[in-house]
């Protein structure tokens, strides 16, 4: 299979190389706009080549828009503009319902799969790659009936050799759903980081006194702002929904707190501690 990667990033970069060691590309090429980037992807033997688009598209039997979300809605217009009925085009994007509405209407849309690989680091570029990045992850696929049958069983088959497992959801719950379990740690952890940074001015305090706990919390303030304010902005309506109620929280916590109120304090906390019954059924 020949496979075009559009963006050579953590993402991009990760799904060529896992593509490759599985056997399921015998080629890959990339499209990069940063020139930085692709030196890197060249230099790390992320991929053989880095076309232009339409050239890099041409020649694919399956295309991966691995942009930052804002970029990938007209990008997938730009690129169902060119291709046949053979060829496939899925994006790695974390937020859907802008992207589904805007190809719901292209000739084409039944090329396109719309898919959510829910794995991601703290760090990005081509240089933080790794080969077994999605193995034991899930991938979320969206608006499965306005895709071709047999692009999306070619997709779910190769996802699924790369180890991950497939889930089904529309546009809607997958937007509300990443707010709730992915996008809302990275604005804990950046309002943590900056908390930190603005109220404990030594430095030395910091790195000495911080431990375990908080250093896994703050892991995601490392995060590129290229990456995520595109997806805030794209799902703005349900990260400003679960930002409400994680105030609302913090709000019950601070009140229990000033009351001396023991009892509510192990209420939340309880409660909290329930948490580990969900993630490691």
């Amino acid at each position: 299979m020949r496979v075009a990667v559009v963006g050579l990033g953590l993402i991009g970069g990760s799904f060529a190389l896992a593509l490759k060691d599985k056997g399921i590309a015998s080629s890959v090429v990339g499209v990069e706009a940063n020139a930085a980037n692709a030196e890197a992807a060249l230099r790390l033997g992320l991929v053989e080549a880095v076309l232009p688009l339409n050239e890099a598209v041409e020649g694919a039997e399956l295309v991966a828009l691995a942009v930052p979300v804002d970029a990938i809605p007209q990008l997938a217009i730009k690129v169902l503009n060119r291709v046949t009925e053979n060829q496939i085009v899925i994006d790695m994007g974390s937020t859907k319902e802008e992207l589904c509405e805007i190809i719901s209407q292209h000739p084409r849309r039944g090329r396109f799969v719309a898919t959510h690989p829910m794995w991601g680091t703290e760090y990005s570029g081509p240089e933080a790659a790794t080969v077994e990045s999605f193995a034991g992850r899930a991938v979320v696929i969206c608006q499965k009936e306005m895709s071709d049958s047999k692009a999306v069983e070619r997709v779910e088959d190769i996802y699924r050799k790369l180890g991950m497992t497939v889930l089904e959801m529309n546009p809607e719950q997958h937007d509300l759903h990443t707010a709730y379990v992915s996008h809302i740690s990275h604005i804990t952890s950046f309002i943590l980081s900056t908390t930190v940074l603005e109220k404990e001015r030594e430095e030395e305090a910091i790195f000495n006194l911080a431990g375990g706990g908080f250093d896994s919390t703050v892991r995601l303030a490392k995060s590129s702002a290229e990456t995520w304010i595109p997806i805030f902005m794209q799902n703005k309506y349900n990260v400003l929904d679960v930002l409400r109620e994680y105030i609302h929280q913090l709000n019950l916590f601070r009140k229990a707190l000033e009351k001396d109120d023991t009892e509510t304090l192990k209420q939340i906390i309880t409660k909290a501690n329930e948490i580990k019954k969900v993630l490691h059924k």
